[in-house]
């Protein structure tokens, strides 16, 4: 009998406070993200908040921060990335929204912040997506791509994405040179799934909280449940997110 072995995914927990982080840290997460659910799809933590979890998470567990469900204003986006940059955290999450101009603010990004700070941009999974964005991402240094929902209505990355697609986005961002990210209200049950498509990292909050209620608070059985599905990855193999990236 053969093993199929596939690529090691990172797990992505999205938390609100130091709290959590916390509880995420010991639950053994591979990235921690900042990220305020009352706001938004992605919507932002105060900068101070963002600060004082990464002072109180280990050094070596990367923490990724989102800044707000913005739209793609070249100046705007720049100026709320660097912001976030400088709180310390190690990755800079950006939501490319429909609307504005998503060309013209990957290629502010990558000429005024990209070098200094690991960047990854999400793409909004329940939208018309430009399919000239992930190798302007590349271009641009960025460090990764992600997909996610924007409306949080019960849905999953899965209702809105066929399989073949998914397969096609990760296959584009590698080729792009850049990790490549799931995320949108995704649920245990699909984790198989999911790490079939051999993704680089899998993002969840709702599924980690009581009541799967993304606004509701962090759950450590449920966070056990979907650490324990997820293959625990080795810190030297392929793509990694350390911030050195």
């Amino acid at each position: 009998m053969t093993t199929t072995k596939h690529r090691l995914v990172r797990l992505l927990a999205s938390v609100t406070n130091e709290a959590e982080a916390h509880l995420a840290a010991v639950g053994g997460v591979d990235i921690i993200d900042c990220k305020d659910p009352a706001k938004g799809a992605l919507g932002a933590l105060c900068h101070d908040v963002v600060a004082g979890i990464r002072a109180a998470t280990p050094a070596h567990l990367p923490i990724s921060a989102t800044i707000g469900d913005l739209p793609a204003d070249p100046e705007r986006v720049l100026e709320a990335a660097a912001a976030m940059a400088a709180t310390g955290c190690d990755i800079v999450k950006i939501g490319l929204f429909p609307g504005g101009d998503a060309l013209a603010t990957i290629a502010h990004l990558g000429r005024h912040l990209a070098r200094e700070t690991p960047l990854v941009a999400v793409l909004i999974a329940d939208a018309p997506r430009d399919g000239a964005l992930v190798p302007a991402l590349g271009e641009a240094g960025f460090a990764g791509v992600m997909l996610d929902t924007a409306g949080k209505d019960g849905r999953t990355l899965r209702d809105h994405v066929s399989e073949s697609a998914l397969r096609a986005f990760i296959g584009d961002a590698h080729a792009a040179g850049l990790f490549a990210g799931l995320a949108g209200s995704l649920r245990l049950a699909q984790v198989p799934e999911l790490l079939a498509l051999e993704p680089d990292v899998l993002g969840f909050r709702g599924a980690l909280c009581r009541a799967s209620d993304r606004r509701g608070s962090l759950d450590p059985a449920a966070l056990a449940a979907v650490r324990n599905a997820i293959p625990v990855p080795a810190r030297t193999d392929g793509r990694t997110l350390e911030p050195t990236l």
